[in-house]
């Protein structure tokens, strides 16, 4: 669907943005070109929501600011019309987009969320799922806790076997 979209490279960037790293949408509206380091895998903001934070660049997220243009008179990955600043009124395109795909009152925070239910039902522990997000409150990572059962019953039947097969 994002393929295809109509909407400028920078909004698709954006949303993708949102998809593979579970950052907060004004995380990646004021991300700069000197806070992403292709080799390392980083983009690190000096100051978020709860302070200094490291983004991780999986691949599926590198690729994406490594297809975009740089703008001369723009420092933002996502540049907007003024020079220097970032893009302002996503949620038009947001609206397009999300209606073409069929997800009909998706919020764009719903993106994060999403990304941390992915997280907690493939089995990292809640406090690595809490440093990928930038959660200073391990309360506020819990909340994604219900999404792991899975995981938990897998591991159950993983020790269970291991048990049963050290007793033979």
């Amino acid at each position: 669907m994002l393929d295809t979209t109509e909407e400028s490279p920078f909004v698709v960037a954006l949303i993708k943005l949102l998809i593979f790293t579970g950052a907060r949408l004004s995380e990646i509206l004021t991300l700069e070109w000197d806070q992403v380091d292709i080799e390392r895998g980083e983009a690190r903001l000096a100051d978020s929501k709860t302070g200094r934070k490291t983004i991780h660049l999986s691949l599926p997220a590198l690729v994406i600011p490594a297809d975009l243009p740089r703008l001369a008179e723009n420092p933002r990955v996502i540049p907007g019309n003024k020079p220097g600043s970032h893009f302002i009124g996503v949620q038009r395109p947001w609206q397009r987009i999300r209606t073409a795909a069929g997800l009909h009152g998706l919020r764009i925070h719903d993106l994060r969320h999403a990304f941390a239910s992915v997280a907690a039902s493939s089995g990292p522990a809640l406090p690595i799922i809490g440093k990928l997000l930038g959660h200073t409150q391990a309360a506020t990572t819990q909340r994604y806790a219900h999404l792991a059962a899975d995981p938990v019953k897998a591991a159950a039947q993983d020790v269970a076997g291991r048990i049963a097969a050290a007793r033979q």
